[in-house]
């Protein structure tokens, strides 16, 4: 994937290049899946071995893709992932991925379907929700086959930044929260308009584009580090301020 573009990052993705974006981002999952073996301890997720994250992005997979294909109106449950191991699992998760890509593609932009985030169609919903899940665990594939890990755009891991902060935390699940207002800054050092004011109290956290105000503690580093940290994959790139704050992010954000 192309990185060197001069497009700022709070420039919107399309459709179709998060499409694009899943369908290179399960390629690699599966091909890291594969060299790692599905016995492999997946470091990122400790709990987890291969097997558990391909099962489980397979699932998701299958889940979006009935709500696309079928216009659910309304929340369903995950279907247990087929009893399958090693080379099997693995040709069932890139079954999966590659009929989510293809319904996807061939949906109807005015598809209507059940959705949980804010988004400017439900069909853009399921496809930057869709790469997004892909990218994260793609990492976690590449972490337990070792070796250096797949480069992210950085205009796609700040809009990962902004589904996480403004999308997936402004919900009631958000367990970042604090007895005391304060308020944290998350900022892209690679680009001027890539930065977000996180302000913590005992409801949600409500983030917004833009430095407002002051802020207590900035977490600060590249688009892709700053994604995957505040996935928290990887240790955040720099912390100002009062590290206590960034603690309290890693501590209760889990998603």
């Amino acid at each position: 994937m192309d990185t060197s573009s001069d497009t700022p990052l709070d420039a919107p993705l399309d459709t179709a290049e998060f499409i694009r974006i899943l369908d290179r981002e399960g390629r690699l999952l599966a091909d890291a899946a594969e060299r790692a073996g599905t016995d492999a301890k997946v470091p990122t997720c400790p709990e987890w071995q291969v097997r558990d994250l391909v099962r489980h992005t397979g699932a998701v997979h299958r889940w979006a893709t009935g709500y696309v294909a079928e216009g659910h109106p309304s929340r369903r449950p995950f279907d247990d992932p087929p009893v399958l191991d090693g080379a099997e699992l693995v040709a069932w998760f890139r079954e999966g991925h590659a009929n989510l890509v293809r319904t996807l593609t061939s949906a109807a932009p005015d598809l209507e379907c059940w959705h949980f985030l804010p988004a400017p169609s439900p069909l853009a919903f399921w496809a930057r929700r869709q790469a997004h899940e892909a990218s994260v665990h793609r990492f976690d594939a590449e972490a337990a086959r070792g070796g250096t890990p797949s480069d992210l755009d950085p205009r796609f891991a700040a809009d990962g930044v902004d589904e996480l902060l403004r999308g997936f935390h402004a919900r009631p699940k958000s367990r970042v929260r604090s007895e005391e207002p304060r308020v944290l800054r998350v900022r892209a050092t690679d680009a001027d308009d890539a930065v977000w004011t996180v302000r913590l109290t005992q409801e949600p956290p409500a983030a917004e584009r833009g430095e407002t105000g002051d802020a207590e503690c900035e977490i600060s580093g590249p688009a892709a580090q700053l994604y995957l940290s505040l996935w928290n994959r990887v240790p955040f790139p720099s912390v100002t301020g009062d590290r206590a704050l960034a603690e309290l992010w890693r501590s209760n954000s889990a998603v």
